[in-house]
């Protein structure tokens, strides 16, 4: 199967200031990979945007994908971005479900992942992954910007809803 190459861009206009702002919080919080999904026009399907470490930042538009050089300088601001510390990788056991955390740490991630999206505005999806002592089993939080939907918790593959309240 030949696949089409992956066009190299210096911009994707508008969305420049989503790259930023994801590409300033992964670099703030320490996750391994941030992703936004951002609506468009009525009509057209999402926009997802993937941020993830020493990686080309990833535009997939559901016709056509872009890359961006990770370094790449663009013209564009962001919004403004939670206050996050970096926390070291979580020693976790996914088939267990647990995650041992400094106290408070899953909250103050999820909050911050729940901000960012909050900063992306509309109805759109932020998810961060940060990194544990299972490679197979990263940590992801995923929040809506609009709150309408709990946030949610994976490890690996497992999801968990947490409460509408929390944190």
């Amino acid at each position: 199967m030949d696949e089409d190459p992956i066009e190299l861009v210096a911009s994707v206009g508008a969305l420049d200031t989503v790259v930023v702002a994801l590409r300033e919080f992964l670099h703030r919080s320490g996750a391994v990979r941030a992703v936004a999904v951002v609506d468009r026009e009525p009509g057209e399907g999402p926009v997802v945007i993937d941020c993830a470490r020493l990686m080309p930042i990833e535009v997939d538009y559901g016709d056509r994908v872009v890359h961006l050089p990770h370094a790449i300088e663009l013209d564009a601001e962001p919004p403004v971005l939670p206050d996050v510390r970096q926390l070291p990788p979580f020693d976790v056991d996914a088939a267990k479900a647990e995650i041992a955390a400094p106290l408070g740490g899953v909250a103050h991630l999820a909050e911050a992942v729940r901000d960012l999206a909050a900063a992306l505005g509309g109805r759109n999806v932020a998810m961060a992954q940060f990194a544990t002592n299972d490679p197979d089993a990263p940590l992801a939080i995923t929040a809506r910007a609009d709150g309408s939907e709990p946030i949610v918790l994976a490890l690996g593959e497992e999801e968990f809803p947490m409460e509408p309240d929390w944190p």
